[in-house]
């Protein structure tokens, strides 16, 4: 299955696509803004605050030069578990055409991959209870619910 993807930094020329992706699912088509006119505003600004921080990584999921799928991974300096780094990641999206082919599931090993190569003892995402299936995927991949998670929209 690696000979099929290729996975890197998101580069400006991937934008279009990323905010594709995040707007494919129910809860994106309700708030993300999926058009050429939308990418030089707010998330042109998020892209290149992203890509000028080196904890952060954009990473797009390439198959024959079409991107496929993207997750936005943070590395994250902490002083619990004894100074310890922790990776977290968000924004996990695969083309809704190419769902459950096992594709998110080699690209979050990769990531997984990353934050053992950046000395990470701890990998955490969340994910909104509105995607029970995407919870599924998760501990498929050994993830538990072991927090409950907060959120205060401003």
């Amino acid at each position: 299955m690696n000979d099929l993807y290729i996975f890197r930094r998101a580069e400006q020329k991937d934008l279009l696509d990323i905010i594709r992706l995040l707007s494919e699912d129910e809860l994106g088509r309700s708030r993300e803004i999926f058009s050429s006119h939308d990418i030089k505003s707010s998330y042109q600004i998020a892209f290149d605050e992203i890509n000028s921080d080196l904890n952060q990584f954009l990473m797009v999921l390439e198959k024959d030069t079409k991107i496929i799928g993207t997750c936005h991974l943070t590395y994250m300096p902490s002083l619990t578990f004894q100074g310890s780094r922790r990776m977290n990641i968000e924004a996990v999206r695969i083309d809704q055409t190419l769902r459950n082919q096992k594709i998110g599931e080699w690209m979050l090993k990769q990531a997984i991959q990353m934050a053992k190569k950046h000395h990470c003892k701890i990998v955490q995402l969340t994910t909104n209870k509105k995607r029970p299936a995407a919870k599924r995927f998760y501990e498929k991949l050994r993830f538990e619910a072991t927090h409950e998670g907060m959120k205060l929209y401003l």
